[in-house]
């Protein structure tokens, strides 16, 4: 299946006098992901997505989006971009429609049909006539991601959205995000140092510590189609071990073993192991979960 890029980002660095905030930093987001950086405070998240959106300039490496390199084709970069950088600003004092409705004015062919179009999609028609002052949290956020969609833009940047909603909110919000990619096809790249989070949202997620990507892990439902660890549980594990070894990646337990291999392959390692007097009682997908992968990239990093 063929994917669309909409995002490249190919070994950017920044420096500031002497310090590197971000180091040799690639990744992809492709038409309707939600791509996640995940990391602690000060790990460079925040960097790389006000980079991305033009308002830091890197000092190495290339950016292009939706076709566009940001250095020499910035304006039809920008135009394909929506962004929301730490909080939505509006004024208190108008609707939610009368803000929109401004934004809307300082963007060429936004009709009112837009306009009911993405408050429909953030499931503001109630509220939308009602001054911003009187906005939860949660509603403000809505509202600044009707305001950054308005112009149909092909990337969304959020950067830390949930910060400050409860968990209603948080799933309330997350609900809207994953609808906004299945019905306008937009891309999203979300910076939190959320993991939970991350990790019911996003399709791939990039972990980045101290200005560097460690690590990108497939979270997409079809991920077990790629490769993982399969544990069997078997009558002989050393038996077991000795016959898979020379073909596969095998780590011994008690009474079992997990082999690196594709889901393609277990009724063939399942029927080797049984016609070689290997009983197995039990075969079991092993994924590696999120915190798993940032655990182990943060932990290396602090014994390293």
């Amino acid at each position: 299946m063929m994917t669309e890029t909409v995002l490249q980002v190919d070994h950017v660095s920044k420096v500031i006098g002497k310090k590197t905030i971000l180091h040799d930093v690639s990744l992809s987001v492709e038409r309707g992901e939600i791509f996640g950086l995940l990391g602690p405070n000060g790990s460079g998240k925040t960097t790389l997505i006000r980079t991305v959106v033009g308002l830091i300039k890197e000092t190495e490496g290339t950016i292009t989006v939706n076709g566009f390199p940001l250095k020499e084709q910035f304006t039809s970069a920008m135009k394909s971009i929506g962004a929301i950088i730490e909080n939505p600003e509006f004024y208190d004092y108008l609707t939610g429609y009368q803000n929109l409705k401004h934004f809307a004015n300082m963007h060429e062919g936004i009709t009112s049909e837009r306009l009911d179009e993405v408050i429909a999609l953030v499931k503001l028609e109630n509220s939308i006539h009602a001054k911003v002052k009187t906005y939860s949290l949660g509603m403000r956020q809505r509202l600044g991601v009707a305001q950054a969609i308005l112009h149909k833009p092909a990337l969304l940047l959020l950067d830390e959205p949930t910060n400050g909603l409860d968990p209603a909110g948080m799933r309330e919000f997350r609900t809207y995000l994953q609808t906004l990619c299945r019905e306008e096809g937009i891309s999203i790249l979300i910076a939190s140092h959320l993991l939970k989070e991350v990790e019911a949202l996003c399709d791939r997620v990039g972990i980045i510590q101290d200005g560097e990507l460690k690590a990108i892990q497939d979270l997409s439902p079809n991920r077990q189609d790629q490769g993982m660890y399969v544990e069997f549980e078997v009558s002989d594990a050393q038996k077991a071990a000795d016959l898979l070894s020379q073909e596969f990646e095998v780590t011994m337990r008690s009474h079992s073993i997990d082999v690196a291999i594709v889901k393609e392959q277990i009724p063939a390692v399942n029927r080797k192991l049984v016609d070689s007097d290997i009983l197995v009682y039990r075969i079991t997908p092993v994924y590696e979960t999120l915190e798993d992968s940032f655990m182990s990239v943060t932990e290396g990093e602090h014994h390293a």
